[in-house]
């Protein structure tokens, strides 16, 4: 079959670990053969940007500015541990952390659905969507390791000189201390994003936070959301009959596990981190969650959910045989493709990316998948794929469809 052009490049960010093997074997096998695939390409393996001083985390997030839509494998948020283990010269932040500061955006999660992998929560019958705030909070903050007594003091010094203060805390010993932020501009960003998708999707809208504990900085996110709902957006609910309402982060988890789905759940930043691992987990499997981040200029990338497969990567290392849900990478891929094309007016592109992931889920839904969903699911005599056979699977599938 005739390979299907591109027009505009899209900004392939690689990443770490069993991910980074995932990666290019979903490339060489399930899209340059079928697609003349035009990326500007940016390695964000850790080495790599250890290398650059993580410059390279930096220029593709202004890439992805430039060109409008970007495709993110898995990378490595280091630790001590990792510090050791890659030699590293500091400990460099999230680079999903420092996209998503530079691109100001809202992600939106939604697990990928699919016969014979029902929900650990019964009552789950449609897919919940998190929105996960993307700038700021504990992924911006700064920190100190207190060596012992002492004063700490929160300061803000303002344009004028004038200085605010409020005491954290009289340490009697030892401690640590952490600075957080946000700005009124990119909950208000935040805020517009969920609502338009809301009205998008056709679906209701909760938000919660923790503003009775918060009485400050978590109480100015539920402030605005409510500012910009009443101002903007009440008319369009109501003619669309879905809700939007506010409520505590623990009544809004009580709530999620009684109800059936069909609904886009905001989150700050880390409580959406925790809530998508949660409820992707219930749906089935980490690997199998969709994740993108839209920008309020347009602006998408595409990344699968979950991290970086180490377990996996050192057996694989070992030469040992893996079993690694390739479906949130493929799906990353498919996403990021069918934007391209979209904003391009490329229908070939938009028809390969829904083939593609058609062919992904009938794949599994034929018996064909990887271990985790072998464990889990409900079609009987299951066929357990090694890595690379499931990705060959869904090729063969494919090439049915086409």
């Amino acid at each position: 079959m005739n390979k299907i052009n591109m027009v505009t490049p899209l900004v392939e960010m690689d990443g770490d670990e069993m991910t980074r093997i995932l990666w290019k074997m979903i490339k060489e096998e399930l899209i340059v053969p079928f697609i003349n695939l035009k990326t500007e390409y940016y390695d964000l393996g850790l080495e790599y940007r250890n290398e650059t001083n993580d410059q390279v985390t930096i220029d593709a997030a202004y890439a992805t500015m430039k060109y409008g839509v970007a495709v993110k494998c898995a990378t490595i948020t280091p630790n001590a541990a990792r510090m050791d283990e890659y030699e590293l010269k500091e400990m460099w932040k999230s680079p999903n952390g420092t996209i998503r500061a530079i691109l100001d955006g809202t992600v939106f999660r939604s697990p990928i659905v699919v016969k014979g992998i029902e929900p650990c929560v019964k009552n789950w019958i449609k897919p919940i969507t998190i929105a996960r705030h993307a700038y700021g909070d504990v992924y911006k903050n700064s920190e100190i390791r207190v060596p012992g007594p002492g004063k700490a003091e929160l300061v803000f010094t303002d344009e004028n000189g004038t200085v605010t203060r409020e005491t954290i805390q009289q340490f009697k010993g030892a401690g640590v201390l952490q600075g957080m932020h946000n700005t009124d501009e990119s909950i208000e960003s935040f805020a517009r994003a969920c609502f338009n998708y809301a009205i998008d999707s056709k679906q209701d809208l909760w938000f919660a936070t923790k503003d009775t504990i918060s009485k400050k900085y978590d109480h100015r996110f539920k402030d605005i959301f409510q500012e910009i709902f009443e101002k903007e957006y009440t008319a369009k609910f109501e003619e669309l009959n879905i809700e939007y309402f506010y409520t505590l982060i623990d009544d809004a988890v009580a709530r999620v596990m009684k109800a059936e789905g069909g609904f886009i759940w905001a989150c700050k930043n880390y409580d959406g981190d925790v809530m998508s691992d949660m409820v992707s987990s219930a749906f089935g499997s980490l690997a199998m969650m969709t994740s993108v981040l839209v920008s309020p200029s347009g602006v998408f990338e595409y990344e699968a959910a979950h991290g970086t497969v180490q377990r996996h990567y050192y057996q694989h290392l070992k030469g040992k045989e893996t079993s690694t849900n390739s479906v949130a990478t493929i799906f990353a891929w498919t996403g990021a493709l069918r934007k391209r094309g979209e904003l391009d007016q490329n229908l070939e592109l938009v028809e390969y990316a829904n083939r593609m992931d058609k062919a992904t889920l009938k794949t599994i839904e034929e018996g064909y998948m990887t271990k985790d969903l072998a464990l889990i699911t409900s079609i009987k005599n299951a066929t357990v794929l090694n890595s690379e056979n499931f990705i060959l699977k869904v090729k063969e599938m494919y090439l049915k469809l086409s």
